[in-house]
């Protein structure tokens, strides 16, 4: 049986910390391959800043020279909020013969019990918990923790240096950054 990580998010931009967790989790678990489902509307945040086409474009340059990394549109081809529990209903029913790991951030294993049906989800997909050295992880629902490197980095950060014209240059995978400059994305408007 195939084992494929997945990990979920607006990507509005994907940056280094994306990259980072998903490979700490494939090399820790021994995984065959990790999906980005870029989300269409997420529940728990605001709209994403660009299009969905832009982000989906943004995480395939990200991920363009790593074999076992693949992007999955499957949440920017429904409309409306994009519920996990939905996404994971859909992709069993379509890959029965693939065990699913869910990754999480430390932020998000504190908002857990918040998620939509997280009691039928935790059933149906085994979560991955990332630690980092700022958070103690403890949750009720059973998940494997994973260690990744501690990178203090959002979207949220990226965009707003981007606002308060500081540089980003480091922050990003080479082809996101050269994207973001060529499009002018989240520039001032």
């Amino acid at each position: 049986m195939k084992r494929i990580g997945i990990l979920g998010g607006t990507f509005d931009p994907p940056h280094i910390g994306h990259l980072v967790i998903a490979d700490d989790v494939y090399h820790a678990l021994n995984l065959d391959e990790i999906w980005f489902i870029p989300s269409q509307v997420p529940p728990h945040k605001q709209a994403a800043r660009v299009s969905a086409a832009e982000r989906l474009s943004m995480i395939e340059a990200a991920i363009q020279d790593t074999s076992y990394f693949k992007v999955n549109p499957i949440e920017l081809e429904r409309s409306g909020k994009s519920y996990t529990i939905d996404t994971i209903d859909v992709l069993k029913a379509m890959h029965p013969d693939i065990t699913f790991y869910f990754i999480i951030g430390a932020d998000m294993v504190e908002y857990l019990p918040h998620w939509h049906q997280i009691d039928q989800l935790v059933k149906s997909v085994q979560f991955v918990g990332v630690k980092r050295p700022e958070y103690q992880l403890q949750s009720t629902y059973p998940l494997i923790f994973v260690e990744s490197v501690g990178i203090d980095l959002s979207s949220t950060i990226i965009r707003e240096r981007i606002r308060d014209d500081k540089p980003i240059r480091y922050l990003l995978p080479t082809p996101v950054y050269q994207r973001i400059k060529e499009r002018q994305l989240y520039e001032k408007t």
